[in-house]
């Protein structure tokens, strides 16, 4: 059997010296034996794949709300996409591949139902406002489980920092930082595509020119740009041209996609949703769920947890349950029927 101290030597002889090695983690929140078999990143990276918060994210909203078609993004097989990108550019980069990957898994747990149309809705409600990255490291911390997941330094680091102002502290949560954009920009391009709402010719050519026509060949060369440009370097970056050129094809999606297309048009209900469960759990807080009743001067809080938490489907049902009346069955005439 292949122990944690031969892997963790493995990482000391084939790592870049940029890499964070398992061995010399800052550490977890709460102190624990050591695992035999898997070094400190591997043991985080299972909690959250095996954690609830992660597989709800396969009934979240990327871009599109409750979409009909099989193919379309959500918030899983983005999470999934930007592991696989942030892969494949720490492997190349010699940084810890596992650490990598425990961020990208771990980066979106705590968006809320309906994507950053719900974000908006808690942002303008929730006295502080609302940030999802800040959620997700409070879901790791405290939400998951008895106690929280109990990760790594560095992985909290990289949730936390993988949007907004601040920057990861290591490089590994750089990467998953550049892959987050890298994953979102190109795939909500194809599914705009494939719903409908604009085809290739309409991209701004120049930025394809730079940056590849298909799909593919896009995100291969924000990859290549991104290892040739950080090579050698304390740092994880991509050369001006690629940047701009990014840049400018997220502005179009901006433009275009992202705000008050045809697609769209369901995020003002789906903010109305989240806005009054809200509303609807601050003033009866005594209908959340069991585990949502920690203290009264939280009440908020835990209310931001709850909603936060839902999948699209659960949020609606939530909705209608609290605000559209039930249908009155008639007993007798339902007897009748049999």
């Amino acid at each position: 059997m292949i122990s944690r101290y031969i892997t963790e030597d493995m990482e000391e002889k084939l790592l870049s010296p940029f890499a964070v090695r398992s061995k010399e983690s800052r550490g977890r929140l709460r102190s624990e034996p050591q695992c035999s078999l898997r070094t400190a990143f591997q043991r985080d990276r299972d909690r959250i794949i095996h954690s609830k918060g992660f597989r709800r994210l396969k009934q979240k909203t990327q871009v599109f709300i409750i979409p009909e078609g099989d193919h379309y993004r959500t918030r899983l097989t983005h999470t999934l996409e930007v592991s696989q990108i942030a892969r494949t550019i720490a492997r190349a980069l010699r940084l810890n591949e596992d650490l990598t990957e425990a961020i990208a898994l771990g980066h979106d747990l705590g968006h809320t139902p309906f994507g950053h149309a719900g974000e908006e809705a808690l942002d303008e409600i929730h006295p502080g406002g609302f940030k999802h990255n800040k959620q997700s490291l409070r879901v790791v911390d405290y939400l998951e489980g008895d106690r929280g997941l109990n990760l790594t330094w560095e992985v909290r680091d990289g949730i936390l920092n993988h949007t907004g102002p601040g920057i990861p502290s290591t490089l590994e949560g750089q990467v998953v930082r550049l892959a987050d954009r890298i994953a979102y920009i190109n795939h909500d391009i194809d599914d705009a595509i494939r719903g409908g709402l604009l085809n290739i010719e309409q991209l701004p050519q120049e930025c394809l020119q730079i940056l590849g026509r298909k799909h593919s060949e896009r995100i291969n060369t924000m990859v290549c740009d991104v290892v040739q440009t950080s090579i050698g370097k304390d740092s994880v970056v991509m050369s001006d041209e690629i940047k701009l050129a990014m840049k400018q094809l997220r502005q179009y999606m901006f433009d275009h996609v992202y705000i008050g297309s045809e697609a769209k048009r369901e995020e003002a209900k789906a903010k109305q949703v989240v806005q009054y469960l809200y509303n609807y759990f601050c003033r009866h807080p005594m209908h959340l769920p069991r585990e949502f009743k920690q203290y009264d001067d939280e009440t908020k809080q835990n209310v931001v947890d709850y909603i936060a938490g839902m999948t699209d489907r659960y949020a609606i049902r939530v909705y209608q349950k609290i605000f559209l009346p039930s249908p009155w069955v008639d007993k007798e005439e339902m007897f009748n029927l049999f």
